[in-house]
């Protein structure tokens, strides 16, 4: 059944729904409840999460990108919001919905973002460097390379793409933006051509790429205000679903489910008794079938995280 789903998507989708069947078994468990898809994209998960619902549920979604909210699904149990989820909490709390039974965030860029030649998010296209994902945001990859200094271009090429060569990326950005402005991807791709072997070039470009994408739209700050807001909008036994696409936003939410913050940091009892609002479901991240893989190439980096609320 999900073979047939996703080979009927790879045509012409907006976005092939990753590990579509397992996020949202982890997440519906009362068929009657509310639920949240903070990150709406082609509303793949979103259609799934309906099919499963009964007809007085209500399910919220929430996408950033204008583009997405054009996929809006006409079903009188559905509501998008044109919002980042990190104001989930705010317009959960005016639509007087809190507490929700589920929450769900697929947190890949998707394949239409990467596949619009004008969006500057691969390096497949020369196109100009935006890399927004709300395109009224005043920060953009032009800004970041042009006005970013030297050591703050060497830290989020570290931090954000982990690259052992962030200090000698950040040292072209500059050098060549003190002939020429950097507004390109073709510029980009040709100012870190040699600084590792040809073979690696495709995945080192890519984790440039990563990396001031995650600045630009404060990927980071944003799902540590998610995360946060979860444990405060969920249901007692209700459900949040992560799907995470590279090793820094999995960490963030492996600790999150494990201790209750970004950090990791185990609170106990008097009786040694860990203090979290979650339990975790998935002790090990649930990975896609090499089938899924074959299939949709965009989900070999995905896991999938699940956790419940406790009380």
């Amino acid at each position: 059944m999900l073979w047939a789903v996703l080979l009927e998507m790879s045509d012409d989708s907006y976005h092939i729904p990753v590990l579509l069947h397992a996020a949202v078994d982890g997440l519906v468990l009362n068929k009657s409840g509310t639920y949240v898809d903070v990150t709406f994209g082609g509303g793949g998960h979103s259609k799934e999460i309906l099919s499963r619902l009964s007809k007085d549920a209500k399910l919220i979604a929430f996408d950033q990108d204008e583009d997405a909210v054009d996929n809006g699904i006409d079903d009188r149990r559905f509501t998008l919001i044109g919002q980042n989820f990190k104001y989930l909490s705010n317009n959960l709390r005016l639509m007087k919905l809190n507490p929700v039974d589920g929450i769900l965030a697929d947190l890949g860029v998707s394949s239409h973002q990467f596949d619009s030649k004008n969006r500057g998010f691969s390096f497949r296209f020369d196109a100009k460097l935006d890399m927004r994902m709300d395109s009224n945001s005043s920060l953009d990859a032009v800004s970041v390379l042009n006005e970013y200094s030297q050591e703050d271009l060497a830290n989020i090429f570290w931090n954000y793409g982990e690259l052992r060569e962030s200090r000698k990326i950040a040292k072209r950005v500059v050098q060549v933006r003190l002939e020429t402005p950097i507004t390109k991807t073709g510029q980009l791709i040709e100012l870190s051509r040699g600084l590792v072997n040809k073979k690696k070039e495709n995945q080192f470009f890519a984790r440039i790429f990563q990396a001031i994408r995650i600045e630009v739209n404060q990927e980071m700050d944003v799902l540590e205000s998610f995360l946060n807001q979860t444990a405060q909008m969920l249901a007692p036994g209700g459900r949040v679903v992560i799907i995470t696409y590279h090793s820094l936003e999995d960490r963030m939410v492996k600790r999150f489910f494990k201790s209750g913050n970004i950090k990791g940091e185990l609170t106990k009892d008097i009786y040694g008794n860990v203090q979290s609002p979650f339990k975790e479901i998935t002790k090990k991240p649930i990975l896609p079938a090499e089938k899924e893989i074959e299939i949709n190439n965009r989900a070999r980096s995905a896991k999938l995280r699940i956790a419940q609320k406790i009380g």
